[in-house]
């Protein structure tokens, strides 16, 4: 019998792309952004889309399922987040419309997804605690992309809460990786002049060229003071343009056909929205690859 699964903060579809792999059927997708929406509509037809903001949402409205999967904000959590702002404190609190919908509809498996340091979150330990409290044995792991076989280090915190007698744990995956040479196009342009960039990311480039030779690719903006070689996985992309490929005196920024290929989406995945919109959506997602083996895994272990 095919489990079914519904997918919470869905954005673009890296998690429902990963559990369509690993055998699930996604009956519902949730997300507030119409932009994500209409892209996770565009790949998954088949299942039930809800554009709202989840805080609004009856979780009894969801159709059965038997695994619920979350990405709840990490703007709070993520230390890329700046200086704390008023707004962080709500980007944190959606992690308790997970354990009100878990309340509700009580799936057997549940796995959220988020940055590492959510567990610093001030009211992390309660949260935990909120599953116990609903029979769930809770585990936390943390996982690289890249050793999924992603061509991206991003290192993501996955708690899982199933209701077995022991927490399961995710096996840590031991992929080959994957480098960025082989699913960028290096002849592709238009190219400029990296003569004519800002001073910071031209010091950035002849410190990277001094590294790794003439073709590397380089951040365009961060605290990073050098570049990356091709031959390693790019590190985590985000939701705006930050790499760039230089080879020579030649440079330009990724395109978002290369961001997908670079998070392990399939080939003919289709994004809705500007250029803008996709690199966001693509800086917002869970690797397929990765969601993949996560949900492989867990699975294996509580409905064997």
């Amino acid at each position: 019998m095919t489990l079914r699964c519904i997918d919470l903060f869905a954005g673009c579809g890296g998690t429902s792309t990963g559990a369509t792999l690993a055998g699930l059927e996604v009956v519902a997708a949730l997300n507030h952004w119409p932009v994500a929406v209409e892209t996770h509509s565009l790949n998954h037809p088949r299942v039930h889309h809800v554009c709202q903001d989840i805080a609004t949402v009856d979780p009894s409205s969801m159709p059965a399922h038997d695994v619920m999967l979350a990405s709840p904000s990490c703007v709070g959590h993520t230390k890329a987040r700046g200086r704390e702002q008023s707004h962080h404190d709500a980007c944190r609190a959606t992690a308790d419309d997970v354990l009100r919908f878990a309340e509700a509809n009580s799936p057997r498996l549940v796995v959220v997804e988020n940055v590492p340091e959510m567990v610093e979150w001030k009211r992390y330990r309660s949260w935990r605690m909120g599953w116990s409290d609903l029979g769930y044995r809770v585990s936390e792991n943390i996982l690289d992309a890249a050793d999924c076989g992603v061509p991206q280090h991003r290192r993501r915190l996955f708690v899982v809460a199933s209701r077995t007698r022991r927490p399961i744990v995710i096996p840590q995956p031991t992929e080959r990786h994957l480098a960025a040479r082989e699913v960028l196009d290096l002849d592709a342009g238009p190219w400029a002049d990296v003569a004519t960039w800002c001073e910071r990311t031209r010091s950035r480039i002849a410190n990277a060229r001094a590294e790794h030779g003439d073709d590397f690719l380089v951040p365009y903006y961060g605290s990073e003071t050098g570049g990356r070689s091709l031959d390693r996985p790019i590190g985590t992309l985000t939701t705006v343009d930050r790499y760039a490929l230089v080879r020579g005196d030649r440079g330009r920024m990724l395109t978002v056909a290369e961001a997908l290929r670079l998070s392990s989406f399939p080939a003919g995945y289709r994004l809705a929205g500007n250029r803008r919109d996709g690199m966001k959506q693509i800086g917002n997602c869970v690797p397929p690859w990765l969601a993949r083996h996560v949900i492989r895994s867990v699975v294996a272990q509580v409905f064997a």
